[in-house]
């Protein structure tokens, strides 16, 4: 049976796109090409069933869900020869079932999350959307307080901002069912500031040569609020102008050439300090049992927390 031996699976909004990109590049890596969520351990052999995505449509309803169409993806000479073969699923951390699903397949696979200040992660989903046209209010502190509800009425998860940042609840699923040995933690602000340095501690995690350092001059999947819009659906979206596009120009000049458009036509405004802190105190519980579960350092994440 062809199986990863190792997952990305979360959090959202933290640089997650960029590692897929980065993994890409080492010889003994194998990562599906051109499909970054798979998001199989999601929603294998189900219906998904969200009431409300707003527009365009999400990686999550490309989903693959049946295991044969899955095996197919690490089925190639490439990856048969790699001695870390994997995928990256960001939604694997929130999704209930996943961990079940990972452990009754692949239960010796290495597992990886890679986590971001919550308040800020929350933010950056908001603007994520923002940026696609799908977030209907145009103020943070409107579209949080409009989650309860959202939740309740079977809106998309993507729309879950604070929800989302729970961290310690979700990781006891895996911890539960993986030893920790297993299982490897790193901080999106780790991977800010030092991006060789995180990458070459995840290479020796993944037993592969840790020497190896990819090119990390490009970010993907940046936020914010366009100037353009049209510039933006045009960079984002399918059109008639890619596949033209592909075929003259690299992928690896194509993402490069992305990302410097989102950075020039994307403008990102600072979270209010204040409701940071407040976000940061509603989360103080769960970063505190995060630690406890972990045995990892996140205090730094409590210094906005004014209570």
């Amino acid at each position: 049976m062809t199986m990863p031996n190792f997952l990305i699976i979360g959090a959202t909004k933290s640089g997650t796109t960029s590692i897929y990109r980065y993994l890409q590049q080492h010889p003994q890596i194998f990562v599906p090409p051109n499909v970054k969520e798979t998001n199989f351990f999601a929603y294998e052999n189900q219906e998904i069933a969200f009431k409300y995505w707003g527009p365009p449509p999400t990686t999550t309803l490309n989903a693959i869900r049946d295991l044969p169409t899955y095996q197919a993806l690490f089925a190639s000479p490439k990856a048969q020869k790699a001695t870390a073969v994997g995928e990256v699923s960001p939604y694997y951390l929130y999704n209930q079932q996943a961990a079940q699903r990972i452990q009754a397949y692949i239960p010796h696979a290495k597992l990886i999350a890679i986590l971001r200040h919550p308040a800020d992660r929350a933010y950056s989903n908001y603007l994520h959307l923002i940026r696609d046209g799908r977030e209907p209010h145009q103020n943070f502190a409107q579209a949080l307080a409009a989650e309860p509800q959202r939740m309740a009425d079977g809106w998309a998860w993507d729309y879950y901002y604070r929800d989302m940042g729970h961290y310690a609840s979700q990781l006891t699923r895996y911890y539960e069912l993986f030893p920790a040995a297993q299982i490897r933690i790193f901080t999106f602000e780790a991977f800010t500031a030092q991006p060789t340095h995180v990458l070459q501690e995840m290479f020796r995690f993944l037993d592969v040569d840790d020497a190896f350092q990819p090119d990390t001059s490009f970010r993907d999947n940046v936020s914010g609020y366009p100037k353009n819009r049209a510039l933006q659906r045009f960079i984002d979206q399918p059109n008639l102008a890619k596949p033209l596009i592909r075929r003259l120009v690299s992928e690896k000049w194509r993402q490069k050439i992305a990302t410097q458009l989102r950075r020039k036509n994307l403008q990102k405004p600072t979270l209010d300090p204040a409701l940071r802190a407040a976000l940061t105190a509603d989360y103080r519980a769960d970063i505190e049992a995060l630690m406890a579960l972990t045995g990892q350092d996140f205090a730094a994440w409590l210094v906005d927390d004014e209570g």
